[in-house]
């Protein structure tokens, strides 16, 4: 069994219906693998959610993250992302806290991390990234 991360776009893509990705997180469930939401990327789109008053999507999302469930950052992320943050800065590379958070999450748990930002998370060591748009 797999337990995917979802980046703040794939959870974006799926609850406007993307064909693509609604049809490939099916696949993935039939398998019995699991998908949880990053702390940061359930702020990032309950914000959104929230800005756009967009009750359905609102009600889709909470049983999305009741099913999938919302990871914890705690002491051990926090220290994987500063130590990712000063390796980057070291490089002379820039990633946001956003994304930042997202990937120490990722690391911590050693879960794979589905997204279309691949240039975002590139640079960072020991992270795996699945892009499923363009699968």
């Amino acid at each position: 069994m797999i337990t995917y991360a979802l980046d703040t776009n794939i959870v974006s893509y799926f609850l406007k219906g993307d064909s693509k990705i609604v049809a490939k997180m099916r696949l993935e469930n039939s398998k019995g693998n699991q998908f949880v939401i990053p702390p940061t990327v359930y702020f990032e789109i309950q914000n959104w959610l929230l800005r756009n008053n967009s009750k359905n999507k609102i009600a889709m999302f909470e049983k999305m993250y009741s099913i999938q469930g919302i990871g914890v950052i705690d002491k051990i992320v926090l220290d994987i992302a500063s130590t990712v943050k000063l390796k980057m800065q070291q490089q002379g590379k820039d990633i946001s806290d956003d994304d930042l958070f997202i990937a120490a999450y990722c690391i911590k748990y050693n879960l794979p991390l589905v997204t279309n930002n691949i240039r975002h998370f590139m640079n960072i060591e020991n992270l795996e990234i699945l892009n499923w748009v363009e699968y």
